[in-house]
């Protein structure tokens, strides 16, 4: 199977190509290397994918609409794209940014599909769209019409685009809903890796409100597990959950990760900002019907497997 991987060289993306590259797929990664973060953590993401014969690598920003059309003409049996910007707060500072980066490239790859003949995606998206919702358990069919940050607008969008080519084009689509994922290889602005960085370097944290928000953390490895069942299974046009089915409450996951390094954190307290939103919680069922997926990998498990990932890279 040909696969194309966009956003290759990040958390999820690296993880992935060599998830598919085992599974043996032929893999073509690409990757533009946004300076959202360093270039030199993104090169040794795909160190260990770049050693296989079977994998390739394409660095392209895929804004560039010509290019992304030749490269999407090239005969894939299914493109997973998972090139975006993330992050709810800076999307709030940047939001033409997020609106380029996350709906102009991806209406790049849906014309250069349709053009090359691709039929198979398997697209990314966030509980992020889910917003404020008020319900315990967060279902597909749930009301996603009212995103709180811009980074959820442009997913929302993308997943509504996608689904128009499905119905213009006869694009097969899977859009995945990823809940609060984490593992080795997190982007450095995300929570979990910058709680583990201050608490170990002795630095007060900031914790947003009181500590009582919610979030279903799932472990990069049971993302990945989804999004490979995925390419094997799209048809048609779906929306699936795909989350750890556990809340934990930020008070817990600081205290967990407290208890793990052997540290006590000095916590400095901040307002909730604008745009985050108070719980997560993934209803699995469908992903459990169409993709097998059961989470394996519960958070104590996982944040030991970030952090002995953090020492290592940090040669502690």
């Amino acid at each position: 199977m040909k696969v194309l991987v966009t956003g290759a060289a990040g958390f999820i993306g690296s993880h992935l190509c060599e998830a598919l590259l085992r599974g043996g797929c032929d893999v073509t990664g690409v990757d533009n290397f946004d300076p959202y973060y360093e270039r030199s953590a993104k090169e040794r993401n795909l160190a260990a994918a770049m050693e296989k014969n079977s994998f390739s690598f394409v660095e392209l920003d895929l804004r560039d609409a010509a290019a992304t059309t030749s490269l999407m003409a090239q005969g894939w049996d299914c493109v997973v794209h998972l090139a975006g910007r993330g992050g709810v707060r800076r999307s709030i500072a940047e939001p033409r940014a997020y609106l380029d980066v996350n709906y102009g490239a991806t209406l790049n790859v849906l014309e250069g599909m349709r053009e090359g003949g691709a039929k198979r995606l398997v697209f990314a998206s966030t509980s992020s769209v889910y917003g404020n919702s008020p319900k315990a358990l967060f279902r597909e069919d749930d009301s996603t019409d009212r995103p709180v940050s811009p980074y959820s607008a442009t997913k929302k969008a993308c997943e509504v685009l996608c689904h128009t080519y499905h119905h213009l084009f006869g694009l097969n689509v899977y859009v995945l809903r990823f809940f609060t994922v984490y593992g080795p290889r997190q982007r450095p602005d995300m929570a979990i890796h910058q709680f583990v960085r201050a608490i170990s370097q002795r630095r007060p944290i900031q914790r947003f409100g009181d500590g009582s928000t919610h979030r279903d953390y799932t472990y990069v490895d049971d993302i990945v597990a989804g999004v490979v069942q995925a390419v094997h299974r799209v048809d048609g046009y779906e929306i699936i959950n795909i989350g750890g089915a556990h809340t934990t409450t930020l008070a817990d996951l600081i205290q967990t990760i407290e208890r793990l390094l052997g540290e006590e954190a000095r916590i400095e307290q901040q307002p909730v900002p604008p745009g985050d939103v108070f719980r997560t919680e993934a209803d699995n069922a469908k992903a459990r019907r169409l993709l097998d997926f059961e989470p394996k990998v519960g958070l104590e498990e996982g944040l030991r497997a970030f952090i002995q990932w953090y020492q290592k890279e940090q040669n502690l």
